[in-house]
């Protein structure tokens, strides 16, 4: 009877005996990175020059002149921005 509860007691303690299994995981997680793109300069819009008594032609030239220009700085805000954006880690 001594014998089979030293056994059991042996079997009890041998299981606390054995080291915990360790996995180590791998987690990817998007990282943040300050944008130090530099923002574009706006540009001077045709009609902001216009005098308040300007005949209709020359405004619907400057109007005209101004949607160019508009155009051509989105594209500039667009790019910055783009370029933010793609420096943010992500994981692959």
């Amino acid at each position: 009877m001594r014998s089979a509860i030293l056994i059991a007691a042996v079997l009890v303690l041998s299981g606390c005996a054995t080291a915990p299994r360790v996995e180590i995981q791998t987690v990817k997680v998007p990282v943040p990175v300050a944008c130090r793109e530099a923002t574009p300069d706006r540009p001077s819009m045709p009609t902001e020059a216009l005098a308040e008594d300007a005949d209709p032609f020359d405004l619907l030239r400057a109007s005209l002149a101004e949607i160019d220009r508009r155009e051509g700085y989105e594209v500039k805000l667009v790019a910055a921005l783009e370029n933010c954006k793609h420096l943010l880690i992500s994981p692959k």
